[in-house]
């Protein structure tokens, strides 16, 4: 089952939802923001109790 979250746009600053695999514990890929179309830079990890800890970047910070 997928997990549902809520993060802010790192651009436009809108609130967004996003979809996170739980089944993979490090997670770092780009996708466009649903509102202004710029490319987000995630990066996504579980902790020990599959929690998400969420960095939603520029797409060129590293």
């Amino acid at each position: 089952m997928w997990l549902e979250k809520e993060i802010q746009c790192p651009y436009c600053w809108e609130q967004i939802e996003i979809l996170i695999d739980p089944a993979e514990a490090e997670q770092d890929y780009i996708e466009d923001c649903q509102v202004c179309c710029r490319p987000i830079h995630f990066r996504i990890h579980l902790d020990g109790k599959g929690d998400p800890e969420i960095e939603a970047l520029h797409e060129n910070e590293i």
